[in-house]
């Protein structure tokens, strides 16, 4: 579990490519404090399961799926990554229910600077965009922001200095891919309002079921 409060960004020191999978390896340093080896780290969003560990990187194993569903499959060699440690259970939520678990890639169709802030649109397929609401949470390359704008074929961010700093959003031009992770919430949401398949039984888990057991006062 994350939060989407960037730590720190490191840079893609290596990257090792097979068939269907990759292994890579990122150069940093604040993340790996307390890190040991089968720890999670999100890159650029992606839950990563630390596979190796050296006093100024660590190394992760990027399976198919993920290839697939996020821009590491374009990244290369000195690539500029947004670091996130798993959120301990005593710490701070500052940004939103972040998984790490990516739902798909958009791509930047607009940067315009507006007084301090900076505007991004992206544009997202439409299996992404039901997902996104006006002021709801979203997940740019592990970034929590709010989506301040959305329309039938993008949505907008509105970034301050500071996230735009410290983040991988500085180097991020016109046509760049971003992993776009949807609030978790409204899937889930929606996954319980549908209806329910003709071959599920029911529950067996009713009022009369938990009073005779002891569970219902």
């Amino acid at each position: 579990m994350f939060t989407g409060i960037i730590e720190e960004t490191g840079q893609i020191q290596k990257i090792e490519k097979s068939l269907l999978a990759a292994r890579v390896t990122i150069q940093c340093q604040k993340v790996l404090s307390h890190t040991k080896i089968g720890d999670s780290i999100a890159v650029n969003g992606i839950c990563l399961t630390v596979t190796s560990l050296s006093p100024q990187a660590f190394t992760a194993d990027v399976m198919a799926e993920t290839l697939r569903r996020s821009s590491l499959s374009q990244a290369s060699v000195s690539s500029p990554v947004n670091l996130e440690r798993a959120m301990p259970a005593d710490g701070r939520f500052g940004g939103h229910i972040v998984s790490g678990h990516i739902d798909g890639t958009g791509t930047i169709t607009d940067i315009r600077q507006e007084e301090i802030a900076v505007w991004y649109t992206i544009s997202a397929a439409p299996g992404i965009l039901r997902y996104i609401v006006e002021k709801g949470s979203i997940t740019l390359d592990g970034i929590s922001l709010t989506v301040a704008a959305v329309s039938p074929k993008d949505f907008q961010v509105s970034v301050i200095p500071h996230t735009r700093q410290e983040t991988s959003l500085s180097s991020k031009k016109t046509g760049s891919l971003l992993n776009i992770e949807c609030d978790i919430v409204g899937k889930y949401i929606e996954k319980f309002l549908s209806p329910q398949a003709t071959d599920v039984p029911p529950s067996r888990l009713t009022e009369s079921f938990l009073m005779e057991h002891g569970f219902w006062h």
